[in-house]
């Protein structure tokens, strides 16, 4: 049968039935036809294996950016028949020349090789998506997010629910000033009751240890003991559950017996203020949490009686991501300015800290929460430096655990 009285069923019948009619015209005929098709074997290598040629190649120009196929070439290639064979020799070149004769191998191993380079790209290709699908959370069953102590250095907006009672303990250590060693930690347990809802109370008693040794302008301290009291009040205006992000203020009256920074013996009185909020940005996936804080401080120190006034403000900000049901990954920056008295108008020094927290849900009532962060930039306006190692630390650590009960 015919080429063109084939009938071809869809869309695609009109354009074959048309490429069908022209290449009937274009036979070749008799004893020709095997030596018109040898001679022209080597253009169609040359199509494939000088591709990259084309600045210099007018048949590969003329064809890198069409399809390879037959159709393709055919149309932009095709000329009326000159003595009885197709005007290819207004697109030779010298690269094509010496391809003329010779079989189809060379083609074969550049399109093998070209092939593998394929697979090759296409298995680092997907080994790169297998590592981003490991790290983003996948379809597995996941637990509702509660945010109340998801971070380790941010505040989430959540209080839990009405006559909840926790026990909870924390371990900070704080390490690395410019010179001389530097460690300092507190270690905390409190007691949380929600009495109502959106509100939560807390009791907590600390204990703070010191290994100061070297340390300019710091006296050298060596010392554990009963760090002093504080009491957390939290409320919830806004929660996830009825509104786009949740919201929550709260403040921590707290006393101490220690100066933070120095452990130099004092009386420290003040107050830590905190508005929070968070929101999901993935529903149970992924929740992400924005603080900010003013701590105001006094305290008078026991050596000479005298008082002084200083405060902390700042921003802090942190996403987690749940990677399993009841585990998180994620990580938490912060910006602290620290000032000379309580009106932020006299500033002392600045650290930026970011660094990396896990979550993990042991079971309905067990919890736990580690946090590493470092400074990574700042300025002491008392020193030179590209970091603030007079008011803060180089690096801080934190673990929180609780069970409810």
């Amino acid at each position: 049968m015919a080429a063109d009285h084939v009938q071809l069923p869809g869309e695609c019948a009109g354009a074959l039935q048309a490429d069908a009619q022209s290449f009937r015209g274009r036979r070749w005929s008799g004893s020709n036809r095997e030596a018109q098709r040898h001679e022209n074997s080597g253009y169609c290598s040359h199509f494939r294996i000088h591709a990259g040629n084309y600045p210099h190649c007018l048949s590969a120009k003329a064809t890198a950016k069409l399809p390879l196929t037959p159709i393709a070439v055919r149309d932009e290639m095709a000329i009326p028949m000159q003595n009885g064979k197709l005007g290819w020799d207004r697109f030779e070149c010298s690269a094509a020349k010496p391809t003329r004769g010779r079989d189809a191998s060379m083609a074969v191993s550049q399109t093998s090789g070209r092939l593998v380079s394929a697979a090759q790209r296409r298995r680092t290709a997907g080994c790169w998506l297998l590592l981003v699908f490991a790290l983003v959370p996948g379809g597995a069953r996941a637990e509702p997010i509660e945010t109340e102590h998801l971070f380790g250095f941010t505040i989430g907006s959540d209080v839990g629910n009405v006559g909840e009672k926790e026990l909870e303990g924390s371990v900070t250590g704080r390490f690395s000033k410019q010179t001389g060693t530097y460690d300092a930690g507190s270690s905390t347990m409190s007691m949380e009751f929600v009495p109502m809802p959106k509100l939560r109370t807390e009791i907590t008693g600390t204990v703070n240890s010191y290994d100061i040794t070297g340390v300019s302008g710091f006296a050298d301290q060596h010392y554990t003991a009963f760090g002093g009291f504080s009491a957390d009040i939290r409320y919830q205006f806004l929660d996830r559950a009825s509104a786009p992000f949740g919201f929550a203020i709260g403040g921590e009256p707290h006393w101490g017996r220690a100066d933070d920074i120095t452990g130099q013996p004092v009386n420290q009185y003040g107050v830590d203020f905190v508005a929070a909020a968070d929101w999901e940005i993935i529903p149970d996936r992924v929740v992400a949490a924005f603080n900010l804080l003013y701590q105001p401080d006094t305290m008078r120190t026991n050596l000479t009686g005298t008082w002084s006034q200083e405060s902390t403000a700042g921003i802090a900000f942190g996403v987690m991501a749940q990677v399993s049901s009841g585990i998180f990954v994620g990580g938490e920056t912060r910006y602290l300015r620290q000032y000379d008295g309580f009106t932020l108008d006299t500033l002392a020094g600045q650290g930026f800290f970011m660094g990396p927290t896990l979550y993990v849900k042991f079971s309905e009532r067990a919890w736990m929460t580690l946090a590493w962060s470092a400074q990574i930039a700042g300025h002491a306006t008392a020193t030179a430096g590209s970091l603030d190692l007079v008011d803060f630390e180089r690096q801080q650590a934190r673990l929180l655990f609780g069970v409810n009960f």
